[in-house]
């Protein structure tokens, strides 16, 4: 399916699709989506099939606000104030589902929770608004593999898989959302993202507790091996060996890589993870045995860019 541009008749269209249980790609702030009604199991089942992603993974159900979740889940104190500092945005929240809800069952993976978000993306926006649906939307790439944040990059993983490929043009953040669960007693950081970790912690006002690394998935982006190229990475490097390409950050950059992209030259961490799975994708592409990756600072959005690198170095 060719890429074509987000305007009212594509959305229109798109909405449509999605109505009759097609798949449809189209962007957020944070990465491209691959969505389908999120009330209708068939649907969801392409998106997995889509995407050869493992069915105890469960997905994100996009809405346009909190209204709109308050049909699926059930939202505490704590969760109303996360919504109404954060949403629309790049947060998502893993919250009780709402009994007789008529998400499909594969979306949350038989849990009886669920994960929301209210995109702030004018395009997804027109989109919830035109299909009058939830969609369930993981990222539009194959499963493990780098996230997209340009239609082209939709394209190239899943080619004529969707009905239509919205391009909305590169998405802002270029990095996931945060995932938090308040679906128990303490706030639990699930997933690392674009809502760095202490502006959290200063809303609710109380410290976030951490996933246990044994503990069953509950949320998109907590498998060991995620994100990642076909060509190894090495982190943490401050030289360049011979046949590497380099993932570079900040202003003191080490020569002889065969290529170089620098994530952010001044050494911005905003600017550093908008660029991330872009600049991946052509490392990845740059024939290089390794790609090279200079440490970056593991504070703010760092932490979820050093996050995606480490999944995306674990060995196969």
């Amino acid at each position: 399916m060719p890429v074509v541009p987000a305007n009212a008749q594509t959305i229109g269209d798109a909405a449509q699709a999605l109505a009759r249980g097609d798949i449809v790609a189209f962007p957020t702030e944070t990465v491209y989506g691959l969505g389908a009604n999120a009330l209708d199991g068939r649907a969801v089942a392409r998106v997995f099939a889509a995407k050869e992603r493992p069915r105890f993974n469960p997905l994100i159900v996009h809405v346009t606000d909190i209204a709109a979740a308050k049909r699926y889940a059930v939202f505490d104190a704590t969760a109303r104030k996360l919504v109404e500092s954060f949403w629309p945005g790049p947060l998502s929240l893993v919250l009780p589902k709402r009994e007789g809800s008529g998400i499909a069952e594969l979306v949350t993976a038989g849990l009886d929770t669920i994960a929301l978000r209210a995109p702030n993306h004018k395009v997804a926006q027109a989109l919830l608004a035109a299909a009058k649906l939830p969609i369930a939307a993981p990222s539009a790439n194959r499963s493990g593999r780098i996230s997209p944040t340009l239609a082209a990059h939709v394209e190239a993983e899943l080619d004529d898989i969707p009905a239509m490929i919205l391009d909305g043009g590169p998405c802002q953040l270029g990095i996931e959302s945060t995932v938090i669960s308040v679906a128990g007693r303490t706030p639990l950081l699930l997933r690392l993202g674009a809502v760095p970790r202490e502006t959290i912690e200063a809303v609710i006002g109380q410290k976030l507790a951490l996933v246990e690394t044994d503990t069953p998935i509950a949320a998109p982006g907590q498998l060991e091996r995620h994100y990642a190229p076909n060509t190894p990475l090495r982190l943490g490097a401050t030289d360049v060996r011979p046949g590497e390409a380099l993932l570079a950050f900040g202003p003191d950059v080490p020569s002889g890589a065969s290529t170089s992209i620098n994530l952010s030259p001044s050494g911005d961490l905003q600017e550093a993870a908008a660029n991330l799975f872009a600049t991946l994708r052509a490392l990845d592409d740059a024939g290089a045995r390794a790609i090279a990756v200079m440490p970056i600072p593991n504070s703010g959005l760092g932490e979820a860019i050093n996050d995606r690198l480490q999944r995306a170095a674990k060995a196969r």
